[in-house]
């Protein structure tokens, strides 16, 4: 090993063992006349530590990485001349090629190389029915449609419910199912088995995989059969001869509508369309205000690749039947109008929360209609106060929003109610509407785990006798919010006995106190005490398949004085009580085509319960139990 001094030796070595060379070349000089290493190897440039910087090989030194800020120089463009070039000759040119089938269309190639194969019942792989492909016009020549971008939609669903459940049945008046029942109350325990069947079908034009479709029609049908047995007379029909349970079936039309394609605003298929026709609109993220399937027109697009999207709609109430919640179309409409707007802003006033502000109007001229439902009991005007036939003007200003912020997971919802009533029930004058809401749930996503807090405030009425109503109500609210129709206030329906006729403090599928006679077919009622509601809950994904939920919620009245004043009673607590519930939900398949639900509610009454529904029986808790299996095609 050569640890210094010079590379002459080296040189002189290779020589003496034949190293090719000139024969003439001098021999080396004497070792103390050799020059040094340094002196025989030029010194090197200096560097330059910027042009380095510059340079993309540096750059790249770590591989795929690469020093911020850089911006490499970018290629030339490429530019392809085929000046003369002939076109390709057509297959008839080929011989051997006179046997092959064509493929009609792209839809069907991979069922024309064997890939899949096309089973009508399977909704996970290619499906005409399910519009995955186009619809071959030679076997429908019936349908009068044009071109071969026309898509058949199919859907099917079975919901099946069975619901024992307890809650405070009054006794009926004029006569009660067993001999000596004089209590206000009477038996509690009741059930209900539903069955519902939804169909429906849409012809789509255009191919939507990236843009709206240039024309749609749909249309959906339900049917439900159902099944009710209380204890009491006088709760399922008006008639006290009627028997204490009562089978119904009811076929009633949820869609039935068609939509304009009106042009698209950019290259990225931001449009703008029409729809008229029995459609369903939700108002929020959540359905606090108004989520109904209702006869409409709405216009609405979206603009800013997506970022802002809008509606602009007006709705005509039908009217519903009355044990199902259906669409009943055989009734001339209500004289009950929503016209509402709305306008989306995706990543505002942050990036992952999308923020909605909102107007919504709705005009009720039902002063002189009468209105009694299919078992019997009036329910326009309510049986409250003087009885008298009511209309009212209400604008509804809103602003909800739905996203996250940072990890944690954010909805709220915010209403203000001005307007009119131009019959106060207690007064018998006009009286002006003011009335707030707000709702806001908070979420945090731990691994499999979900945790929930939420919050709802609904302002109820100071007085029921002066000149403004300040209880809050919806149009038709239907939430998703505190464990939904899991939670057992939600679920069930409270009547009001002893205060009013065919009233219920609460309503099915709904959250505020306010008063109706009913949901579906009554009107809104601002003269109720409000709503307060502290909730926490969990969901548990316990595997892709199976998820356990529970829920913790605490209930008051916001205001007692017009429950007070119809119950004529000094003084009603606040406290409704708590609302404890635990669900589980199986999907066998992963998939929602098959879900199971399961889930058991309790209400532990609080003071202010008690005090409206106290009974000879003194119970301390009500439950509910509701078995759910839906099935999709």
């Amino acid at each position: 090993m050569m640890t210094g001094g010079s590379l002459w030796p080296i040189i002189a070595s290779l020589a003496a063992q034949g190293v090719p060379g000139d024969a003439a070349d001098p021999a080396p000089p004497p070792a103390a006349e050799q020059p040094a290493l340094e002196e025989l190897t030029p010194p090197p440039p200096p560097i330059d530590w910027q042009q380095m910087m510059d340079d993309d090989l540096v750059t790249q030194i770590i591989d795929g990485r690469r020093r911020p800020g850089y911006r490499p120089d970018l290629p030339d463009a490429l530019t392809q001349d085929n000046e003369g070039a002939l076109r390709p000759p057509p297959p008839e040119a080929f011989p051997g090629l006179e046997d092959q089938l064509p493929v009609p269309d792209r839809w069907r190639l991979i069922e024309s190389l064997g890939v899949v194969k096309e089973r009508w019942f399977d909704p996970y792989q290619q499906n005409t029915y399910k519009g995955d492909r186009a619809i071959d016009r030679s076997k429908v020549p019936w349908l009068p449609i044009k071109g071969d971008d026309w898509f058949f939609v199919a859907n099917a669903v079975s919901d099946t419910v069975f619901e024992p459940r307890t809650f405070p049945i009054p006794v009926g008046v004029q006569t009660t199912e067993r001999p000596g029942s004089l209590d206000v109350f009477g038996k509690d325990r009741s059930f209900v088995v539903a069955q519902t069947f939804i169909v429906g079908a849409a012809l789509i034009k255009g191919s939507t995989a990236f843009k709206p479709p240039d024309i749609e029609y749909r249309v959906t049908l339900a049917y439900q059969a159902n099944y009710v047995d209380v204890p009491e007379r006088r709760v399922l029909d008006v008639r006290p001869s009627k028997a204490s349970h009562r089978y119904d079936s009811f076929l009633g039309v949820q869609e039935l509508f068609v939509d304009k394609h009106l042009g698209n605003t950019s290259d990225r298929y931001d449009f703008y369309s029409i729809r008229l026709g029995i459609q369903p609109f939700q108002s929020d993220f959540r359905g606090f205000l108004f989520n109904d399937s209702q006869l409409g027109i709405r216009l609405f697009g979206n603009r800013d690749n997506n970022r802002f999207q809008y509606n602009l709609a007006a709705f005509w109430r039908l009217e519903k039947d009355t044990n199902s919640g259906l669409n009943d179309i055989t009734q001339t409409p209500r004289d009950d109008f929503i016209l509402t707007a709305n306008l989306y802003r995706q990543d505002f006033p942050v990036v992952g929360l999308t923020s909605q502000v909102s107007v919504t109007y709705n005009m009720n001229r039902e002063k002189n209609d009468v209105q009694i439902d299919h078992n019997g009991f009036p329910v326009r005007p309510a049986l409250l106060g003087d009885l008298r036939g009511r209309e009212y003007d209400v604008v509804y200003l809103g602003y909800s929003a739905d996203g996250r912020i940072g990890r944690i997971n954010l909805t709220a919802s915010f209403y203000a109610a001005l307007g009119e009533d131009r019959n106060s029930f207690f007064t018998s004058q006009p009286a002006e509407i003011r009335a707030g809401f707000g709702a806001i749930e908070l979420s945090y996503d731990y691994d499999w785990m979900r945790f929930r807090l939420s919050g709802l405030y609904a302002t109820g009425d100071g007085d029921p006798y002066n000149r403004t109503e300040g209880g809050f109500d919806a149009i038709f609210e239907n939430p998703i919010f505190g464990g939904a129709d899991t939670s057992y206030w939600i679920r069930q329906t409270i009547p009001f006995a002893g205060g009013g006729r065919a009233i219920a403090i609460n309503g099915r599928n709904g959250i505020l106190n306010s008063l109706r006679s009913s949901k579906e077919e009554g009107q809104s009622n601002f003269n109720n005490p409000g709503t307060v509601f502290v909730g926490a809950g969990a969901d548990f994904d316990l595997s892709p398949q199976t998820r356990i939920s529970v829920n913790a919620n605490h209930l008051w009245f916001e205001n007692t004085s017009s429950l007070q004043a119809l119950r004529v009673e000094g003084s009603i607590p606040k406290d409704i009580g708590w609302d404890l519930s635990i669900a589980g939900i199986w999907r066998p398949k992963a998939t929602q085509n098959i879900v199971g639900r399961l889930s058991a509610a309790v209400l532990l009454p609080g003071k202010g319960f008690k005090d409206l529904f106290d009974n000879k029986q003194n119970n301390d808790a009500y439950l509910s139990i509701l078995a759910n299996v839906i099935l999709s095609f």
